[in-house]
């Protein structure tokens, strides 16, 4: 088979929307993930903070899933960010099984300037979008999560 006729069938990668969906959530990261390491913070750390700043408290294991790790990580994670005084930990009055995990006002201005680069960053990101696609691309990305 010669190269050329490799070429001319598309690859299996090339049209699957899982890998797509990876290509263009680094492709949207890889850039501003220097700026979330100036600051001091781990990927991770920064998807916690930014997903607790203007949320009211998350058990770690709501905090897990909306972080996409698994919750032995994330209790770990959020001690060690306790201890940091970015987050604050209590008991959930209405389970006491269950740990709720807050943004503390220190972790909120750790991550504040964050934020805000954030929505810069994913503005200049989808300049190649017209307002509709993006609308559309935001409606698609949500239905495919909530039927997941």
């Amino acid at each position: 088979m010669s190269a050329r006729s490799i070429m001319a069938s598309p690859r299996f990668v090339d049209d699957y929307l899982g890998y797509l969906l990876g290509q263009a959530s680094y492709a949207l990261y890889k850039d501003f993930d220097a700026q979330v390491r100036a600051a001091g913070l781990s990927s991770i750390e920064w998807r916690v903070l930014a997903t607790l700043h203007d949320s009211p408290p998350l058990t770690i294991g709501q905090l897990a899933q909306e972080v996409l790790s698994k919750q032995p990580t994330v209790t770990k994670l959020v001690q060690r960010m306790a201890e940091q005084g970015w987050v604050s930990l209590q008991a959930d009055a209405g389970d006491q099984r269950c740990t709720l995990v807050a943004a503390t006002a220190a972790g909120k201005r750790l991550v504040k300037p964050l934020v805000d680069e954030a929505r810069q960053h994913e503005a200049r990101m989808l300049r190649a979008l017209g307002a509709t696609e993006k609308l559309a691309l935001r409606k698609l990305l949500e239905k495919l999560t909530q039927h997941a």
